[in-house]
């Protein structure tokens, strides 16, 4: 016979569990602490099973039949209930271990870190992973559809980081990728967002490209006072054609004085490649002096504060605009512009010796490692002629001269 909810409010908790049957296996057991459980008795595979509903009144008669109801269609559809629930518990579970934020993370310390990315390109991941946790960390990364995701990088489009929004995209994008891998989700849903996002201008750094200009800022460095470090930085930069962040990452064990090069690792490299520089005579000069000051262990331009660690990336440009130059005049990126513009307007170089001086990658492997190859020659002596020209323009002279032989 049925129950009725008359019935089951009048039980009454007695010294050992008991149980009480309504229909089609669906019973109520009475505990000795006063609870009443509702459960689904069925047999699957030969064997009998209890798949726990809930606890009355928390779970009403009529709604514990509705769960019997459908877990009986489940068991004559050939699905065991009580291992389907079993299994969606642990998809719930490996979804909480499993959010974005975890995959990130492990994207960033399990494949960037032993790839030997550079420091700045790791902070920068973990950045850009800090802007989108507060939209999709927390979320289990096979839920992440392309419409939260599209929500996420808006957000910082409203704020105008459209730079930032595009590369939070393409870090992300790498993210799912890697989760695809490990298989912890099916889809990169950032693959098709890429034209919904503004598309941002394209950055030029300011840079001095007049030789009468340039000879002035050359003199200005001179009549600088500052920290050595920031001193030497500033005289040095102009010369070696690197990236900022290359020239403050730099350490001594990475020049070779008998061959007159700095090879500056792959890790430490935009394009993942150790690039070699070649110093001209004036460029050993002044590494010279600096490592009688800062001695010749760790970083060539350590901070201020402590030798373990390299110079601020605002260093130089805060130097700069001490100086009395605006960021429209010049920054220490810009420099390379400089270096790039007047030596195409020289005539004296081909540009390819150019390009690989300023380690730009080639699209075309075979065709970078000739290059490497075919134009070290001229990349020496033009480092050399270059370094001479700056001399020339500190001096006031802003002629053109061949290159020595």
């Amino acid at each position: 016979m049925s129950l009725n909810v008359q019935e089951i409010k009048g039980f009454r908790a007695a010294d050992k569990s008991y149980k009480k049957y309504d229909s089609r296996g669906l019973l109520l057991l009475v505990k000795p602490n006063g609870s009443k459980l509702w459960y689904f008795k069925y047999r699957f595979g030969g064997k009998e099973k209890k798949l726990p509903i809930g606890a009355f009144p928390e779970i009403s008669l009529s709604q514990a039949r509705q769960l019997r109801d459908r877990a009986r269609l489940k068991v004559s559809d050939g699905i065991d209930p009580m291992l389907e629930r079993k299994r969606k518990k642990a998809r719930i579970k490996l979804g909480a271990e499993n959010t974005f934020e975890v995959i990130a993370n492990k994207y960033i310390d399990e494949k960037m870190v032993p790839e030997g990315r550079a420091e700045a390109t790791l902070r920068k991941a973990r950045w850009f992973l800090d802007l989108l946790k507060p939209a999709i960390g927390n979320m289990p990364i096979n839920d992440v559809d392309p419409q939260l995701m599209l929500a996420a990088l808006k957000k910082l489009e409203a704020k105008g980081n459209l730079e930032t929004a595009k590369k939070c995209r393409s870090f992300a994008s790498r993210v799912f990728r890697y989760g695809a891998a490990l298989g912890q989700c099916q889809t990169d849903p950032t693959s098709i967002l890429q034209g919904a996002l503004v598309t941002p201008r394209a950055r030029h750094y300011a840079a001095i490209l007049e030789p009468e200009k340039l000879g002035g800022l050359l003199r200005a460095i001179d009549d600088f006072e500052c920290y050595p470090a920031t001193k030497f930085a500033l005289k040095i930069a102009p010369h070696v054609f690197v990236r900022p962040g290359e020239l403050r990452h730099g350490e001594w064990h990475e020049i070779d004085w008998d061959k007159a090069t700095w090879t500056i690792p792959e890790g430490k490299m935009k394009a993942r490649r150790a690039h070699v520089v070649p110093l001209s005579r004036q460029v050993l000069e002044l590494f010279r002096e600096l490592r009688s000051i800062t001695g010749s262990k760790g970083y060539i331009f350590p901070a201020f504060h402590t030798s373990q660690r390299p110079m601020s990336e605002n260093t130089v440009n805060a130097a700069f605009r001490r100086m009395g130059f605006t960021k429209d005049e010049v920054t220490a990126h810009g420099l390379r512009s400089t270096a790039s513009t007047m030596l195409n307007e020289s005539g004296l170089w081909h540009p390819d010796a150019i390009e690989r001086a300023l380690a730009h990658g080639d699209s075309n492997a075979i065709r970078g490692v000739y290059n490497r190859g075919n134009y070290w020659d001229e990349r020496v002596k033009m480092a050399q002629w270059w370094s001479d020209y700056l001399d020339a323009l500190r001096q006031g002279r802003t002629l053109y001269v061949s290159p020595s032989a």
